[in-house]
């Protein structure tokens, strides 16, 4: 059992290629879910990995750049609202991991995917691990390279649709959203299987 400063792996780090995946977006009503899977080189250590909600933007930023630079193997990948709409969030986060897993090329003697599922598809010794973007570095990097990415998805979409300050709430349901919704378009990249959403289109339908 190898130990670390934050969590006991089953494996030996040092003889063993650990993948760590993690997803971002699962409670926005608009936009992607979007998984990363990370492989760090346990030779170079990235100062500063923690739970990437726990960052500031400016330090998000700057260790994603490091571990883009420096980890092993990385992949990240995203699952669009209308795949969303047809398996639902929570298949949707597992096939975003799953992809993101296998999108990176290299077979690992483990994965350590965060929450309390593995992915069933994938061909690899998996460990769920609960609150694992505060536990695990690997999980934490790919934590990191997904929220960025989704954050860089949403500024985006804010350039295309600047009314509906995409950039400022990220598609979360926040009182200023939920208001703005109420006299704006439902846009295609929402996610119409909420609750939300789909409570206003059949306001709107019944109106019409």
């Amino acid at each position: 059992m190898e130990k670390t400063d934050t969590f006991s792996y089953s494996v030996d780090v040092n003889t063993h290629i650990i993948a760590g995946t993690d997803e971002v977006g699962r409670g926005p009503l608009v936009g992607n879910v979007v998984a990363a899977c990370c492989v760090l080189d346990h030779k170079y250590e990235i100062k500063g990995l923690a739970d990437s909600k726990k960052l500031s933007e400016k330090k998000r930023l700057s260790l994603y750049e490091e571990i883009i630079e420096h980890a092993r193997c990385y992949s990240i990948y995203s699952v669009e609202a209308s795949v969303i709409d047809k398996i639902n969030i929570l298949n949707a986060s597992l096939l975003a991991m799953q992809k993101a897993y296998e999108n990176m090329r290299m077979q690992c003697d483990l994965l350590l995917v965060d929450g309390n599922k593995i992915i069933k598809q994938l061909d690899v010794r998996q460990e769920a691990v609960v609150k694992g973007d505060a536990k695990v570095k690997e999980i934490m990097a790919a934590s990191i390279l997904a929220k960025v990415t989704r954050d860089r998805q949403m500024q985006e979409l804010d350039k295309l649709y600047p009314e509906y300050g995409f950039a400022k709430h990220k598609g979360y349901p926040t009182a200023e959203h939920l208001s703005l919704i109420q006299r704006l378009p439902i846009l295609d990249c929402y996610r119409k299987s909420f609750a939300p959403i789909k409570k206003l289109i059949n306001e709107r339908l019944a109106l019409s």
